[in-house]
């Protein structure tokens, strides 16, 4: 007889059970597997699925598996198993209460959609949390993204009066992204992803904005670093940012805010 290789730690951990590996791991698969396992407290859908109307042909099914602490399944075999169809991330409950607390995929929670949930809709109630800041939270973070807007617009502004293009536009480019960070901040929310930004906004405006235009200003900044565009939102952002309290760190910049404003 040959004698077989000693399984390795990696081998170990790859090797899916038997009564799992006998099934094809298709999404339906997976979630009758976790609704018959008692370990399973909670399924939730994450990524294009779970928006409405954003899902294509190419679309797979980004699936958490939330298990109950310290429970013993063979669905942990599962964790980390990605194909075009199926992407899985198994966790413990603890785990998924702290996932994207803070992190990039607190966005994708805060817009999960609920398959299972067996704790009374405790699952439904952290996804919840998750797609609110707490109001300290939120304060902190719009200061940050205000001067990291701040500055990535002053730069382009002055690069454009120097004479260095391809610098102004990279920095508008900058300037956009910290922008929308800082509006979603302010209303407490984490800002999406740019795959479900027009999604987000026609579901759920942003207070005191008009969609149509705020896309059309961040269309146009990001693509051509307009600085008489730049100029423009600055004068809408500035007013909005000092009533939510943050005037300190805007004169913070002093003279240099003159740049930033329409001349």
């Amino acid at each position: 007889m040959t004698a077989q290789p000693p399984q390795t730690a990696q081998t170990a951990q790859t090797a899916q059970p038997p009564q799992i590996a006998r099934r094809p791991l298709t999404y339906d698969a997976v979630v009758g597997l976790a609704a018959a396992d008692p370990a399973v407290v909670g399924l939730v859908l994450k990524g294009s699925r779970a928006h409405e109307g954003m899902t294509t042909e190419h679309s797979d099914h980004d699936l958490y598996v939330v298990l109950a602490d310290g429970a013993t399944t063979a669905l942990t075999g599962l964790a980390g198993h990605r194909t075009p169809e199926l992407d899985l991330v198994v966790l413990s409950l603890d785990e998924f209460r702290a996932a994207g607390m803070p992190g990039f995929e607190r966005y994708a929670l805060a817009r999960a959609r609920v398959v299972l949930d067996r704790l009374d809709g405790g699952i439904a109630r952290m996804l919840a949390a998750k797609a609110r800041l707490d109001p300290d939270e939120a304060f902190r973070d719009a200061g940050g993204w205000l001067d990291a807007y701040a500055n990535s617009l002053y730069r382009s502004v002055k690069n454009h009066r120097d004479g260095h293009p391809l610098a102004a536009r990279l920095d508008a480019a900058d300037s956009v992204r910290f922008l929308l960070e800082l509006l979603f901040a302010l209303d407490r929310r984490p800002r999406p992803y740019n795959k479900y930004l027009e999604w987000e906004l026609a579901r759920f405006p942003l207070p005191g904005w008009d969609t149509a235009r705020l896309l059309a200003a961040v269309d146009r900044v990001s693509a051509t670093g307009d600085v008489s565009a730049q100029r423009r939102l600055f004068t809408r952002v500035e007013p909005v940012a000092r009533a939510a309290g943050h005037g300190a760190v805007l004169d913070a910049w002093g003279e240099d805010l003159e740049l930033m404003r329409p001349e």
